[in-house]
């Protein structure tokens, strides 16, 4: 599975996504800060799976429509930040989709996710990604399960690496920086957390009209996962 996340930058960089997609044979693409009333129901050969609704800056999911098909979709509100009680950025912080794997007749978990910004603690962000991995276990109790998204944690990520493998996931970050608008603010910003995959690679993708880079997640179903299925 090759999973691709990007922040849009307020819908900016909302016309690079056809050229990225088949560029690195997307499987999945997922999406933050997209104008969700201004997106395709199409982009190459994905199919939007959904998109938030009530966010003024949303987040999406696509995927390959000749290789899964979605089950069931689930979008969540989590904990809020005072910047989105004044601002009102984006209710849903997270977008998860079930799929089943038509060649591999399995199903697996990705999701879009968006934490709070800068301007929140990183213990919110971490009550926000505690929930949202808790959440996806509902979606598909023992389902491998990948989020990824902008995750506005640049700093202290080895913390969260411990407290995301607590719940039983992986954090992995990126090979280069995703984040470049400011000097101070440089930083791993874009990356995934996982249960059930293995992660191949994490990579940076070149930059386009967003202040976020895209990431490029390549993983597949861990063997013991298969077998287990099997």
């Amino acid at each position: 599975m090759r999973v691709i996340s990007y922040n849009l930058r307020k819908h900016r960089a909302a016309g690079e996504l056809a050229a990225l997609v088949e560029r690195h044979s997307a499987d999945v693409l997922c999406l933050q800060e997209a104008d969700t009333a201004d997106i395709p129901t199409h982009i190459g050969g994905l199919v939007l799976a959904d998109a938030t609704s009530r966010n003024r800056l949303g987040l999406a999911v696509y995927y390959r429509e000749n290789t899964y098909r979605a089950l069931e979709v689930r979008a969540l509100a989590l904990k809020k930040s005072l910047h989105d009680r004044v601002l009102k950025p984006a209710e849903e912080r997270l977008l998860g989709v079930r799929l089943h794997d038509i060649d591999e007749n399995r199903q697996v978990i990705v999701a879009s996710f968006h934490a709070a910004p800068l301007t929140a603690l990183n213990s919110l962000r971490r009550h926000q990604i505690r929930t949202a991995l808790s959440e996806l276990g509902q979606l598909g109790e023992g389902l491998p399960a990948l989020m990824v998204g902008d995750y506005n944690y640049p700093v202290f990520k080895e913390n969260l690496g411990q407290k995301v493998r607590e719940q039983g996931y992986e954090l992995t970050l990126s090979d280069a920086r995703t984040y470049t608008r400011y000097r101070f603010f440089r930083g791993h910003y874009d990356f995934a957390t996982s249960i059930g995959f293995d992660i191949d690679r994490v990579r940076t993708l070149p930059q386009g009209l967003s202040d976020h880079l895209p990431i490029l997640v390549t993983a597949e179903v861990s063997q013991r996962v298969a077998s287990g299925a099997a």
